[in-house]
C-alpha cells in the first residue's frame, strides 16, 4: 500500500471519485466517524466528496490517499484555513480507510503521509477532531496528537444521542 498526494490537475483521474465514494460509504456503514451515520446517505456523501474534490482541484486543500495497486482505499484532507493569521496550520479532515483494507498499519501510513505532506508545506501544526465515545483518541495520541479541548454535545448522532467533539493538535517538525 502506498500514500500518494493527488495533485489538483489529477482530481478528475478515472476511478478516483468512485473509489473514494465507495470507501466513504463503507467506512460510514461500518460505524466510522466520518461525517455521517449508518446507513450512509449516498447522495449527501457524494455531494460532500464533490465539494472536497473541488477545493483540491482549486489548490486550496491537499488530498492524500492510500492506493493498494488496484484502487484507492483511504483518504485524508489537509484543509486550509481562511486568513493569514492561521496559515501556519491546517485541519486534518475526512480521514478514513476502507474497512476491507484496515489493519496492518493502513491508518498509520495515511496519517504519516499527511504529516509529511504538511511538513513539506511548511506548516507548524495540525488539528483534527474526533467524536467522543470512540477509541480514536488512543490512535491519535500514539501519533503525537494531544487533546486540547472539547465541544460538549457538538455532534448529534440521533435525536437523543449527543457526543462531545474532541479537538487534538500536533506540532510538526520544521526544517
Amino acid at each position: 500500500m502506498e500514500y500518494v498526494v493527488i495533485e489538483p490537475d489529477a482530481v478528475s483521474e478515472p476511478g478516483l471519485r468512485a473509489d473514494l465514494l465507495d470507501t466513504w460509504i463503507a467506512a460510514t456503514d461500518a460505524g466510522g466517524s466520518v461525517g455521517f451515520t449508518a446507513p450512509a446517505p449516498v447522495h449527501q456523501v457524494a455531494e460532500t466528496l464533490d465539494l472536497a474534490l473541488e477545493r483540491v482541484a482549486a489548490g486550496r486543500d491537499l488530498l492524500g490517499v492510500l492506493h493498494n495497486g488496484d484502487r484507492y482505499v483511504g483518504m485524508g484532507l489537509l484543509v486550509a484555513n481562511s486568513g493569514s493569521l492561521s496559515s501556519h496550520w491546517r485541519t486534518v479532515l475526512r480521514v478514513m480507510v476502507h474497512p476491507k483494507y484496515q489493519a496492518a498499519g493502513a491508518g498509520r501510513l495515511l496519517m504519516t503521509g499527511l504529516r509529511g505532506s504538511a511538513e513539506q508545506l511548511g506548516l507548524e501544526q495540525l488539528m483534527l477532531t474526533i467524536r467522543d465515545g470512540s477509541t480514536l483518541d488512543a490512535f491519535y495520541t500514539k501519533l503525537g496528537y494531544r487533546v486540547v479541548g472539547s465541544h460538549p454535545r457538538a455532534v448529534r448522532v440521533t435525536e437523543t444521542d449527543y457526543r462531545d467533539e474532541i479537538m487534538l493538535v500536533t506540532d510538526l517538525n520544521r526544517s
